[in-house]
């Protein structure tokens, strides 16, 4: 009898896939996924394995109709392992017996997902004999893998690195070939080569023409310095360059020609927030003119705004496993895809290796998790042919001489200044004084900034909030996540138009006006805040440098009843001392300085969820803990829920409220509700719930995704919802 890998319901068995044509097309997939970093071989053999518990007849029943719970992914896993040991066999094992599921624990069971530990599962498996028609290829370990039959004194997170990444090949590789089966039509990848991107940039770089002010000629400078450094080797490099010295393009042209050069695959653009990577992509689009080459991967991202409808099902796989030449995403994408264990969220990691890597804002590595964070980009680029751009104003002191005493500190002589001299480029483009002014309180502040076009950063959305009533009046803005996306985008439509007419504005916000917004204030006011807070505040000062004199910082420190975030109490203490040492603390000497007392006051925490730890206890047969180091590596902690404003100015239009309404998929109504959406606590939620304010929408098929604000009176139409406390609220629905 004929052994099938896929049935076709309704069709007759000439018309299903045989399991020799499946696993022959995910082995040839598999081995050329993980060829980029030299496991060809290895990732075929999973490929051939990974379906080997189809053999069985209970799953030949179960495809022919009949109703069982017979799974296949344990007996390739055990084969693997029992033929190949608990090194090299091991690690197939994990990926064979989460292909669907996701990479388990070794030993233990977890609280994440999958549940089951990869023991347990291989005592559940039965043992099986290879089909006659398949032929396992001869085994290349690669490098460090060539012995691991020994299994002494391994290094463990490049092991369980190795073990994602092959994960990855092997998940990508059966999804596209079981697509390809039930979809032959779908056409997948790019058609638009890093060639092409780079002849766009050059054009478009072109129309500058030649530089005549200062500022061009920096620029300019930067350029020709970025076009000497492509040729070096790659590994890892730093940009270092104050706020209009052109950064973005500068980075972009590096990468290109690095990558073009040295035969890397693509180019991936990490920003730290979700703005600064649309921002970006909007800036990539414009000078390289393919959208088909550009792929903008984030939580909001909207696809039916940038493309026709034919290419979004392409693309939307495309964010699945970054198969396109430019890629634009967040820190969170990145670094949680690299400690992830679910397929989703791995499919994407082999199309990783051999690419230049651009970290925009490097400062902003996440600080509890800056050692493992560290680990992995250095296992990028030793073992996966990366490049890694540090790419910043503000360097932070992640190397050896820096003073950082982890054991993954980088080797400050292997980073290498694309910038030329970093000091002097500070000096030529500085555009603002900074100046301390010590305490304030609301009504101070306001008495200060009264009358004057300015920018004020506050630390918390409450004195956001409360600032802007004290200022309420005509030429008065607000911006903080207690409003919309769509809200917030209307405030900027007004904002920057004033400040271009010359007319007074006052903008009242939180820190994500740091995040990438293009706006050019003459003074800014800032609640004392991390040094690199405070040069990107100093961003929005001056930033084109029309003034005649130099732009004003104002560096000050709320009252105690605005306290900054628990997270960032240590960073504001920092930085005040840094203030009182150094009379310009945006030089590269300040903001080393203070990142260098910053890591050293929080050495402890620099690895939180002792990640490392995890991983570098595994023991000598190489027993991680892949669901667990999966569930404590978040970035962003799920502290808030989504909180959808139903009616009024900002709440859903008509589209919206109908996708809500007969939407079948909860990711798709979600991407089509994030204008009108914005975060909150889960109790703040829980208390406009309970008192009618909220109510659940569908949650009979979704449960409580969709809570959806319908009291008009809690959001109002110039600074967004009000985090009232529970009585309140009450009384506000009366």
């Amino acid at each position: 009898m004929e052994l099938f890998a896929h049935s076709v319901p309704g069709s007759g068995e000439e018309t299903w896939e045989s399991l020799e044509e499946h696993l022959s097309a995910v082995a040839k997939t598999a081995g050329k996924n993980a060829q980029a970093f030299g496991a060809g071989s290895v990732g075929q053999l999973a490929g051939w394995l990974h379906d080997l518990g189809k053999v069985k007849s209970g799953f030949q029943a179960k495809l022919r109709g009949e109703s069982n719970n017979i799974s296949h992914s344990g007996e390739g896993a055990r084969f693997a392992q029992e033929k190949f040991g608990k090194g090299l066999g091991r690690i197939l094992a994990y990926c064979i017996a989460g292909h669907h599921s996701g990479l388990p624990n070794a030993l233990s069971k977890s609280t994440g997902r999958p549940v089951i530990p990869l023991e347990e599962r291989l005592e559940q498996a039965e043992n099986v004999s290879l089909p006659n028609w398949l032929c396992m290829p001869e085994l290349e370990a690669p490098d460090p893998f060539s012995g691991l039959s020994s299994c002494v004194s391994h290094n463990h997170f490049a092991t369980q690195f190795f073990t994602r990444m092959l994960f990855s090949a092997l998940v990508d590789a059966d999804f596209l070939e079981t697509e390809r089966f039930y979809r032959p039509d779908i056409v997948r990848g790019s058609k638009t080569d890093i060639s092409e991107l780079q002849a766009s940039l050059n054009r478009g770089l072109a129309r500058f023409g030649s530089p005549r002010s200062e500022v061009n000629r920096l620029r300019a400078k930067v350029l020709e310095a970025a076009g000497e450094a492509v040729f070096k080797n790659p590994g890892f490099f730093s940009l270092t360059v104050p706020t209009g010295g052109g950064k973005t393009l500068t980075s972009l042209k590096f990468a290109l020609d690095h990558a073009a050069i040295h035969g890397m695959r693509r180019v991936i653009h990490v920003a730290p927030f979700t703005a600064i990577t649309e921002q970006t992509a909007d800036v990539f689009r414009e000078y390289l003119g393919a959208e088909d080459g550009i792929l903008e991967h984030h939580s909001a991202f909207q696809l039916e705004e940038v493309m026709p409808e034919t290419e979004i099902e392409r693309v939307m796989t495309a964010a699945q496993n970054w198969d396109q030449p430019v890629v634009v995403t967040t820190a969170v994408q990145l670094f949680e895809s690299l400690f992830a264990n679910r397929t989703q969220k791995c499919r994407k990691l082999h199309n990783i290796a051999q690419s230049v890597i651009i970290l925009d804002e490097a400062q902003c590595l996440p600080l509890k998790f800056l050692r493992p964070c560290l680990a992995a980009l250095q296992e990028l680029v030793r073992g996966y042919g990366c490049s890694i751009v540090l790419c910043t104003a503000t360097q932070p002191a992640v190397h050896d001489e820096d003073g950082l005493k982890v054991a993954e500190a980088l080797v400050k002589a292997n980073t290498r200044e694309i910038a030329p001299n970093p000091e002097m480029l500070h000096q030529k483009l500085k555009r603002v004084d900074v100046l301390c002014f010590g305490k304030l309180t609301n009504s101070e502040l306001a008495d200060q900034v009264r009358g004057k076009s300015a920018l004020i950063i506050v630390n918390n959305k409450r004195q956001a909030r409360d600032l802007f009533e004290k200022l309420r009046c005509e030429g008065v803005y607000h911006l903080s996540t207690n409003m919309t996306a769509a809200h917030r985008r209307d405030v900027l439509k007004v904002v920057r138009p004033r400040l271009k007419a010359n007319l007074p504005v006052l903008l009242v916000a939180t820190a994500l006006v740091e995040a990438g917004v293009d706006l050019d204030f003459p003074e800014v006011w800032r609640a004392v805040a991390g040094i690199d807070s405070i040069v990107q505040a100093a961003g929005r000062c001056n930033r084109e440098g029309k003034m005649i004199h130099q732009g004003k910082v104002v560096v000050f420190e709320a009252e105690e009843a605005y306290p900054p975030p628990p997270e960032l109490k240590k960073n504001a203490e920092v930085a005040l001392s840094i203030l009182k040492d150094y009379p310009d603390p945006l030089m590269p000497n300040a903001v080393t300085a203070y990142f260098r007392k910053l890591y050293r006051d929080l050495l402890q925490d620099l690895d939180s969820k002792e990640v490392m730890d995890q991983i570098n206890g595994a023991g000598g047969h190489f027993d991680y803990s892949f669901a667990d180091i999966a569930k404590n590596f978040r970035l962003i902690e799920d502290e808030t829920v989504p909180l959808i404003i139903g009616t009024g100015r900002y709440g859903m239009d008509a589209d919206a409220k109908q996708v809500l309404e007969f939407g079948k998929y909860g990711g798709g109504i979600a991407r089509k509700l994030q204008p009108f959406t914005v975060q909150v606590a889960r109790n703040v939620r829980a208390r406009l719930l309970d008192c009618g304010a909220a109510q659940i929408e569908r949650k009979q098929d979704f449960e409580d995704q969709f809570a959806v604000l319908y009291n008009a009176r809690l959001y109002d139409d110039d600074a967004g919802f009000s985090d009232t406390e529970a009585e309140d609220i009450g009384n506000l629905i009366v």
